[in-house]
């Protein structure tokens, strides 16, 4: 039930718990009848604590942290790590790491299933049962163990050589107002400010454009066919920048950022599973 509780429904519980909604359902069902109480309000759309329900899972979730670690004490004296190893990470960053380290951790573990849920918004990795989550260095939570990915990264515009055709490359972020930019929706729903940087001068422009997209590669797909500048990493576009399918401008202005890190909580006793991909993220950072 805790797991209902958090993802508000019986669905996305089930497909977590490897079980059928019907089954977690009646399970559910059968608590209730046990104790005597409703422990969910439901309706057609929803499902959500009732106030014993609340109460409940509030005096059983010691109990189920205290059985969690102590499985996890056992896991750690596995010889070969074993489990799901769930990682949450936006959706640019799942490429960025599949081939690399996802594919090359499980041929080295192959008792490990990997679980990736990709999602822009960032998401407490604790409380929605994750071993660990990727991000931007910048975006990690202060309370949790950082562990770098890549290098620095540094922001870009660029744009193809049919774009620019017949028009000025800006000098400046200001001249940027004069061009057709490609503009990107942020995990949170708002439109993501263009930022620059030059000799401590720092500017964040909204860029004007037709075309709002949510997903870097979409993007970069855009930019290749000439619909505007876009504003991407120096990793995402470097195979293209090198073909000559992309031309980057405002290079003098281009920011750098931390890299991408994979963050986990900060525990004495990690999964064996989670201790292998840290090791791994490790070894091919150097």
């Amino acid at each position: 039930m805790v797991a209902v509780a958090r993802h508000g429904g019986f669905r996305v519980a089930a497909r977590e718990l490897d079980m059928s909604s019907s089954a977690l359902s009646h399970a559910v069902a059968a608590l209730e009848a046990r104790l005597g109480v409703r422990l969910f309000n439901r309706t057609t759309r929803s499902v959500a604590l009732s106030a014993e329900g609340e109460q409940f899972v509030a005096e059983v979730a010691p109990a189920l942290a205290a059985i969690r670690a102590a499985m996890e004490h056992i896991d750690e004296h596995r010889a070969e790590p074993a489990g799901v190893l769930r990682l949450n990470l936006p959706l640019g960053a799942g490429r960025m790491i599949l081939a690399p380290l996802v594919f090359e951790y499980m041929r080295r573990y192959p008792r490990v299933a990997v679980d990736m849920v990709t999602e822009g918004a960032m998401v407490d990795i604790v409380g929605h049962g994750f071993d660990a989550g990727v991000r931007l260095e910048e975006f990690v939570p202060p309370d949790m163990i950082a562990v770098a990915i890549t290098r620095p990264i540094r922001s870009i515009v660029v744009g193809s050589p049919a774009y620019f055709s017949g028009r000025r490359r800006p000098k400046t972020p200001a001249e940027l107002a004069q061009h057709r930019c490609i503009r990107r929706r942020t995990g949170n729903g708002t439109i993501y400010r263009w930022e620059f940087e030059k000799r401590g001068e720092a500017v964040a422009m909204d860029v004007p454009g037709q075309l709002i997209l949510d997903d870097g590669d979409l993007m970069l797909q855009a930019a290749l066919a000439g619909e505007g500048l876009a504003y991407l990493s120096d990793i995402a576009t470097a195979t293209s920048v090198e073909a000559g399918l992309l031309l980057p401008v405002l290079e003098d202005w281009s920011p750098q950022f931390p890299g991408l890190c994979l963050y986990y909580p900060s525990r004495r006793n990690i999964p064996a599973r989670l201790r292998a991909f840290i090791d791994l993220v490790r070894q091919q950072a150097r």
